[in-house]
């Protein structure tokens, strides 16, 4: 997609949103809550309209597809189901509307771990079996490109351990895979990419490793009991701040560095070690500009 702008009244949504999702691997789609990840999807599966820019899918808008499930299948809300419906039943109609068979409807329940509630009616399902079933339909047309919105919401551990390597699984047959989610320690394990957005445009853009690598930006945690760790680092010129019972985070020295100068003060530490940057610690620092519902301190 590049150049989306989408106006809700005086609300601009998407402010020139530009990044594309490559196929064999898994894009993680992230941002605080108004950001324009749910409209962004939107434009690309053409139920909204965007005011600018255009938004492909293999190349061609979504509303030129003749079948288009069998080109981008996506899962943007687990409930949006009819609730007399057995899941069988839900699955088929779309396979109809989509020249696609029953046997079909089967594979994907099997696939899902539904195969064996195919004949209960969906509106007695969990918000879990209803995401395994969200999943199922997105899968029905054999898609080259898959966008699912907070797949892991209202999963027991073992269906967001499923759903972790099933997502690892569709970007190793060469889909491409983009995937919303506030679960930011589900996506470091998942995804390969990261697009960061806020305010309606794309913050960062880059792999996961790329994140993590400048977030961690050369800081080294260093663990002491020793009130004079702090003093003995900082007189050797580095950025010494304490972020726990008695952890600092140190920029401007190497671990080796920092080694040699305690050692040599003869200052005691259980622990000095390169800064272990997270998914969540990268998201936190580039977003923090852009939150625009925040909650008082408490």
């Amino acid at each position: 997609m590049r150049g989306l702008r989408k106006r809700y009244g005086p609300h601009l949504a998407l402010d020139g949103m530009t990044f594309t999702v490559r196929p064999g691997q898994v894009t993680g789609f992230v941002g605080p809550n108004g950001a324009g990840k749910s409209t962004t999807m939107r434009v690309i599966l053409g139920l909204d309209r965007a005011e600018a820019g255009t938004a492909l899918v293999g190349g061609r808008p979504y509303r030129s597809l003749r079948h288009p499930m069998r080109v981008v299948g996506s899962l943007l809300d687990a409930s949006a189901l009819q609730p007399s419906r057995t899941a069988r039943n839900h699955l088929l109609w779309l396979a109809h509307s989509q020249g696609l068979t029953a046997a079909r409807v089967d594979e994907v329940l099997d696939v899902v771990g539904l195969g064996g509630v195919a004949r209960r009616r969906a509106g007695g399902f969990s918000l879990g079996m209803r995401q395994r079933l969200g999943i199922a339909a997105a899968l029905l047309g054999d898609p080259a490109a898959v966008l699912l919105d907070e797949p892991f919401n209202g999963m027991d551990p073992e269906g967001i351990i499923w759903t972790r390597g099933f997502l690892r699984s569709l970007a190793a047959e060469g889909r491409a895979v983009l995937v919303s989610s506030h679960l930011m320690g589900e996506l470091q394990g998942t995804a390969d990419h990261v697009v960061i957005v806020g305010r309606g445009r794309v913050i960062a853009d880059a792999t996961v490793a790329e994140l993590l690598t400048a977030t961690a930006g050369g800081r080294v945690t260093v663990r002491s009991t020793s009130g004079a760790a702090a003093a003995v680092l900082a007189e050797a010129g580095a950025a010494v701040t304490a972020t726990g019972p008695d952890t600092l985070t140190v920029s401007g020295l190497g671990a080796e560095e920092v080694i040699g100068l305690l050692g040599a003060r003869r200052v005691p530490f259980s622990e000095v070690s390169a800064h272990r940057a997270t998914l969540e610690d990268a998201y936190l620092e580039l977003t923090r500009d852009a939150v625009e519902y925040r909650a008082a301190a408490s």
